[in-house]
């Protein structure tokens, strides 16, 4: 247990208690005043509002007590005040019975239904390859909604047999269960064209087709698609998605923003412009981070954006990919001190060629000097 769940459970432990010994405190400073007695009646209340009904009927237990005890101390023990009182605090503690047992039921539907959105969400977005044969990966999913843990985010990074990787990060219009149905589709498409297609087009394409087939018409997506070869040459299709941000090996920050911008998946149809288009490449060291509006969308409470050129930099700096992507979320939270209100997702994609070890001088391919 993490210490602020330790701290959680303790507060909620001893609040019906601590409740109950006020009661004692503020009935000892008006001591001609029995009328207080009524009041022991929040422990149970209180108790109700976390933890097993075991704890309710302790908490009744100890105000029965303590009630019983004041009672007795003015005198008042078995006269009218005090039967009433008695009443109330066995009133209330039936009430708190019964709210606890709903709470403890539709606690433990909400922990049915996390533990289904956990098992889809792991499903859908899967761990990608922490290596390929060019660099490293890592990616960063925080969902707006932690009660469903699910959102229209999405990202995939598939290696191919000539040790270049596939990327798609998009952003599904919509929420709730007709975003997630369209986030299978474009991932069940992606996976299964990425693999074998021509190019990025032919991918475009085949998840373009399957949003037509799958989904509403009025469904479409925002998309960055990539290819990145394992000699670090880039290529960029852009459906009208945040540009992703390139760190260059000496800190050097900029946006490989296209020249024209391309509608969403799922819109192509509406326009002959086609995707925008970009093209870089890499270095050894250099990274390029690929992310939905979460990061560059968030916004303070003066509603100042979050100046992703100014400050992304610092965090991508870390050496380990994990936690530059840690560190990112850390100082986009510095910045709008509040919930997030969209969901968001980050994939770094570090490139980091393999060394060749040079040849010992005995080795038959070793060049000779004279």
């Amino acid at each position: 247990m993490r210490n602020s769940d330790w701290a959680t459970s303790s507060f909620y432990r001893w609040l019906p208690v601590a409740a109950m010994c006020a009661v004692v405190l503020a009935d000892h400073m008006t001591w001609q005043d029995t009328s207080l007695l009524p009041l022991f009646a929040v422990g149970p209340a209180l108790a109700a509002a976390a933890g097993p009904r075991l704890r309710v009927a302790s908490a009744t237990a100890i105000a029965v007590g303590l009630c019983a005890v004041t009672a007795v101390q003015h005198d008042r023990f078995g006269s009218t005040r005090f039967l009433v009182a008695l009443t109330a605090i066995v009133v209330v503690a039936v009430a708190s019975w019964f709210v606890a047992t709903l709470r403890l039921r539709t606690e433990k539907e909400l922990t049915d239904v996390r533990a289904v959105a956990d098992t889809v969400q792991q499903v859908l977005l899967g761990p990608v390859p922490a290596r390929t044969r060019g660099g490293r990966l890592a990616v960063s999913y925080t969902s707006a909604a932690n009660e469903a843990r699910i959102g229209g985010d999405l990202y995939e990074a598939l290696p191919l047999a000539d040790g270049s990787v596939r990327i798609i990060v998009a952003d599904v219009q919509g929420k709730g269960l007709p975003a997630v149905r369209t986030t299978a589709v474009v991932l069940a498409a992606f996976r299964e064209a990425a693999p074998y297609a021509d190019g990025l087009d032919d991918v475009g394409r085949r998840i373009e087709r399957a949003l037509g087939r799958r989904t509403e018409n009025d469904r479409f997506v925002t998309a960055v698609l990539a290819e990145i070869a394992a000699d670090g040459s880039v290529e960029l299709l852009n459906h009208g998605h945040p540009a992703p941000l390139v760190r260059r090996g000496d800190g050097l920050l900029e946006t490989a923003e296209p020249h024209r911008p391309g509608p969403p998946l799922g819109l192509d149809g509406l326009t002959d412009t086609g995707p925008g288009r970009h093209r870089t490449t890499l270095e050894a060291g250099d990274r390029i981070l690929f992310h939905t509006d979460g990061l560059t969308e968030a916004r303070d409470a003066a509603g100042e954006f979050y100046p992703v050129l100014d400050r992304a930099g610092a965090a991508l700096a870390e050496p380990d990919p994990d936690e530059a992507l840690a560190g990112l979320r850390r100082d986009v939270a510095r910045h709008t001190r509040a919930p997030l209100t969209d969901d968001s997702a980050f994939l770094l994609y570090q490139h980091a060629p393999p060394v060749r070890a040079p040849r010992p001088a005995g080795h038959p391919r070793a060049e000779r000097v004279a």
